[in-house]
């Protein structure tokens, strides 16, 4: 299969969440590159197009973009 991603994705299972205008909602983190990743949540529909990835764990706060949605899971590209 070719490789059409900009850089290359990892497989990880983090604790994360999602926060925008003083909401936070819980995530995980299923996959991860240099330019996105892939996110499960319960409600994909409930989620913004723009908001900041916070992985507690590791001390980021990622500034995100939505480019897919599919069921559970979310695709995102950092700004």
């Amino acid at each position: 299969m070719v490789q059409t991603r900009a850089a290359p994705r990892y497989r990880v299972a983090k604790a994360a969440r999602i926060e925008h205008g003083g909401d936070k909602i819980a995530c995980t983190l299923y996959d991860l590159s240099t330019t996105g990743a892939a996110i499960e949540v319960a409600n994909p529909a409930a989620i913004p197009a723009a908001f900041t990835l916070v992985l507690p764990e590791h001390g980021l706060n990622l500034r995100c973009r939505v480019i897919r949605r599919a069921n559970y899971r979310i695709g995102v590209a950092f700004e």
